[in-house]
């Protein structure tokens, strides 16, 4: 044999023992792909960080104090839906319950929207949608459901009766 087929065997050699050396064992990959994973999340917090920034430089609003208000409407007198026989009349005053004194302005700027959906609910009301507490309750949480559309986002807890007057 002459010296460059022992050069070239000898290289060979040493690249093939290389090329075994580079293999990568389960434990590397799994540690390399989990630094990799960590880098990646790394550099996604620090993004949406600075991407946010603006914001946190606004102060961060107190939060209002719970507590259990009542907001009186004004008293409600509506014919009720008779299908012709005489004429039947409800009256009817109802308070609303919420939690927080902004939730009284609130109520106070979209009051008429609220008396609005109120009697437009109420006229078409039967004799018989009012007959014990069963009716009493439906016509409880219907006037619920239509007041918290009306306002929302402000959120009103509970519809309260103080009077109801059916002639």
């Amino acid at each position: 044999m002459s010296e460059t087929d022992d050069l070239n065997g000898d290289l060979g050699e040493d690249l093939a023992s290389g090329l075994q050396k580079k293999k990568l064992s389960g434990r590397e990959i799994v540690m390399y792909g989990g630094a990799a994973m960590l880098v990646l999340l790394l550099g996604l917090v620090l993004w949406l960080t600075l991407a946010g920034g603006d914001d946190a430089a606004e102060p961060v609003a107190v939060a209002e104090p719970r507590e259990t208000l009542f907001y009186e409407l004004p008293e409600l007198l509506v014919n009720l839906n008779t299908g012709g026989r005489k004429a039947s009349y409800l009256k009817i005053t109802v308070a609303l319950e919420v939690d927080r004194r902004s939730a009284i302005a609130q109520l106070d700027a979209k009051l008429p929207r609220v008396i609005d959906d109120f009697q437009i609910y109420l006229r078409e009301l039967r004799l018989e949608d009012l007959n014990g507490s069963a009716g009493m309750f439906r016509l409880k949480e219907e006037l619920l459901s239509r007041v918290n559309t009306s306002v929302y986002p402000t959120e009103v807890k509970d519809v309260l009766f103080k009077e109801m007057l059916v002639q």
